[in-house]
């Protein structure tokens, strides 16, 4: 395994840095680095910067319209774009239902939907979760009955994140009832703007509506929109989970944020702290392990191998680091990280007058407002993306044999 970068790489990281700092609007990555809620102007804003510079799609071949970037490249961009303190890439078009479209769909599926995809214009969302079948997918529920030339959905999906701002979904329903659970399922893309089709926003513990529930009424969906061969999905929802897992780990933006964890313990007077510099240099520590293990994968791919078997891995520690430095940012600011209050952040207050307003209030800085809101929020990745405990079991049977 070779980690060192070649001369190359290396300029190529200097192009993408100095682009990136030229084109991402400054006030989005003062957002991004000091936690600060994101809108979807600024979300798509960025995507279609990207989607102009043929970079949205940053991990497609040049043969659908992509950069045809190596394994290593992909990972610098990515790199560089989290440290710049770029919104995260919505990865629901561009990384997760793109290379399925790319391997299964057909050729007019291909130009239909790929365009809008790498633009930025169309907004992805996931049917995938239910309720009552969360990682067990094989037991979704969502009905689709094939109606002469369209197919018509019922059911309901749930968990869907940013579903109310999507434009289509790409959706497991149930299209047999026959022999295993597994074989009776298709893979169907469905315009959200179909009549019969509700989306009800989910409140969580931040105070976000990130994820929602999906319902559908006798949706009508052609059934050109129907990916592959009828109850094939779920040969297909395994190639899309295999790019999910691998982009939850996210260990760029877990760099990212280590750094801001080292401001925040400046700040408020702890990095003098033997025991607390301790805990981030634990932290340190498993972040770095982390990219070696991402730095293998790449390594792997670069050699021609396919390391998707450890994907679940990636997920599992991934996940984990991200909830350990919110819990450490807690931590560092103490009591003055408790205070959430929700109608104030929705009336656009994020603590940035915090001090003056309150008289010098100690722990009236700006980056102590959204901490609560973070640590909440971020208990949801050892679950979402299949749960750590169901990975934990992949990973057993699939890697340790």
């Amino acid at each position: 395994m070779d980690l060192a970068f070649t001369p190359e790489e290396q300029a190529f990281r200097e192009e993408v840095r100095s682009w990136v700092r030229a084109h991402l609007p400054q006030e989005t990555a003062h957002k991004v680095h000091n936690a600060l809620r994101l809108s979807r102007d600024d979300l798509q804003g960025w995507a279609r910067i990207l989607g102009k510079k043929g970079w949205l799609g940053y991990g497609w071949p040049k043969e659908f319209g992509g950069p045809g970037w190596t394994a290593v490249q992909k990972h610098l961009f990515e790199e560089e774009c989290a440290l710049a303190g770029a919104p995260r890439i919505i990865p629901f078009g561009p990384v997760m239902v793109a290379p399925v479209i790319m391997a299964f769909g057909n050729a007019e599926q291909q130009q239909r939907f790929l365009p809008g995809i790498a633009s930025g214009e169309v907004w992805w969302s996931q049917g995938y979760s239910e309720p009552g079948s969360g990682s067990d997918l094989a037991s979704v529920k969502t009905r689709a009955e094939r109606v002469g030339d369209k197919y018509i959905v019922n059911g309901q999906k749930t968990w869907t994140t940013l579903g109310q701002h999507g434009d289509w979904m790409f959706n497991l329903v149930r299209t047999s009832t026959e022999g295993k659970p597994q074989t009776g399922i298709s893979f169907l893309l469905l315009d959200m703007k179909s009549p019969g089709v509700t989306v009800r926003p989910i409140k969580l513990l931040d105070g976000e509506c990130e994820v929602n529930e999906v319902f559908f009424d006798n949706v009508e969906v052609p059934a050109e929109n129907l990916i592959g061969e009828e109850n094939k999905g779920w040969t297909y929802a395994k190639h899309l989970l295999s790019h999910e897992r691998t982009n939850i780990a996210d260990v760029n933006r877990s760099k990212r944020e280590l750094e801001r964890l080292k401001r925040i313990a400046k700040a408020e007077g702890v990095w003098d702290d033997p025991r607390y510099r301790d805990q981030i240099a634990l932290l340190e520590v498993d972040i770095v392990a982390l990219e070696m293990l991402v730095l293998r994968v790449l390594s792997n791919e670069k050699s021609g191998k396919n390391s998707l078997d450890i994907a679940g891995l990636l997920k599992i520690r991934g996940s984990e680091v991200q909830q350990r430095y919110a819990e450490l940012m807690m931590l560092a600011a103490g009591p003055f990280s408790l205070p959430f209050i929700e109608e104030a952040m929705e009336a656009g207050w994020q603590g940035d007058a915090a001090a003056g307003a309150l008289g010098g209030f100690p722990g009236g800085d700006v980056a102590n407002a959204p901490l609560a809101s973070t640590y909440f929020n971020l208990r949801k990745t050892t679950i979402y993306g299949g749960s750590n405990e169901v990975q934990r079991n992949i990973v057993a049977q699939t890697v340790l044999g």
